[in-house]
């Protein structure tokens, strides 16, 4: 697909902590969007449980072996990845929807939900490597990342990479983010191949960065609220 503009992301593995508090800012916004504003019980993290339009995984393995001489050989490693919607050239969400609902937008290339088309069918969610797109279940359509589009027309970066407090997220332009920071290390483990959906994420990886399929590690956080 081509677009006019196409935004995307940038993610230092190098500088994150795991602190999450990317994906809890951006489930704050998400549930504020789709909750009603006087139902105060539901207007916080607690609302919607399971439901992460960002994750944070953390992936770690290695071992470690005893010498004769009581010391140690190891090559254990841990990092985090923050992981949303990649706004993808070819994207297979919208390629599975079969109403149309899953559309790419030419004029910024973000991938968006039309809820009004919408039949909840989970096939955009199935086909997703990145489990970007997220059930509703008490309104049975689908959510997702949506670039934080009403905070760009107000000049603003998307709440995930303005609450990061180590700076490990940016947003821009692609042409812009090559610029700033070249074309990063590719996907490391656990995200999947890029050959997949053409992502526009750069990332710069961690130094003990995983290739990926490698099998030397695994997720270590199962999924939060």
């Amino acid at each position: 697909m081509t677009q006019e503009t196409q935004l995307g992301f940038y993610f230092d593995s190098s500088k994150c902590t795991g602190c999450k508090t990317c994906h809890i800012a951006c489930k704050d916004r998400m549930v504020g969007k789709t909750r009603s504003k006087d139902d105060v019980a539901n207007q916080g993290v607690s609302a919607m449980p399971g439901m992460l339009w960002r994750r944070v995984y953390e992936y770690g393995g290695g071992s470690w072996d005893q010498n004769g001489d009581e010391s140690y050989n190891q090559n254990v490693f841990a990092y985090y990845a923050s992981v949303g919607c990649n706004h993808c050239n070819e994207p297979v969400c919208v390629k599975a929807c079969p109403t149309g609902a899953m559309h790419k937008r030419k004029e910024d290339g973000l991938v968006l939900v039309q809820e009004s088309l919408c039949i909840g069918c989970e096939s955009c969610s199935r086909a997703c490597p990145y489990d970007a797109p997220q059930i509703d279940i008490e309104r049975k359509v689908m959510t997702k990342c949506d670039g934080c589009f009403d905070r760009l027309a107000e000049g603003k970066k998307p709440i995930c990479v303005e609450s990061c407090p180590l700076r490990a997220l940016d947003f821009d332009t692609m042409e812009n983010l090559r610029a700033k920071y070249g074309n990063g290390d590719g996907h490391f483990a656990p995200l999947p191949s890029e050959s997949i959906t053409s992502p526009n994420l750069i990332v710069k990886a961690s130094k003990k960065a995983q290739p990926v399929g490698a099998s030397t590690g695994r997720i270590l956080n199962v999924r939060e609220v």
